[in-house]
């Protein structure tokens, strides 16, 4: 069991080379959720890309899809959470000050965490490297 740890470790460290087929739409997935923030529809997209692509490239590029894919689904569990907060302030008599603001920091900080796991993604990829930890709520490194 150790050595399989081991193993997997070894080769996320490990860099990898540029024309690793897959590469290509593991940097646009990326792109798409960049552009996210502008265009709300290009996240799906992206999503959508990832899982299709997951298993059919290199096992390091998987550790990235399954960075994104996850950074799409925790991205929905959270603004779900935020409207359903939202929905039961309102609810609660909450003045709209405090509905507005608390709409304007969960948007400011949705973005500021899904750019941080982008910034993460694109530095690992350009380094040819894997996710350490894919599964990660955070920015994917070791745990």
């Amino acid at each position: 069991m150790s050595s399989d740890i081991s193993t997997a470790t070894t080769a996320q460290t490990k860099s990898h080379g540029k024309d690793t087929p897959g590469r290509g739409y593991v940097v646009v997935i990326y792109g798409l959720y960049i552009g996210s923030i502008m265009a709300v529809v290009t996240a799906p997209i992206g999503m959508c890309i990832a899982l299709f692509r997951l298993g059919r490239s290199a096992a390091w590029l998987d550790t990235h899809l399954r960075f994104q894919i996850r950074t799409f689904w925790l991205g929905v569990l959270a603004a779900l959470a935020a409207l359903l907060l939202w929905h039961i302030g309102g609810r609660m008599g909450v003045p709209p000050l405090y509905a507005w603001t608390f709409g304007y920091l969960f948007f400011t900080l949705g973005i500021a965490w899904m750019m941080a796991r982008c910034a993460v993604g694109i530095h690992r990829l350009t380094s040819n490297r894997a996710i350490d930890a894919p599964d990660s709520w955070l920015f994917g490194v070791l745990r």
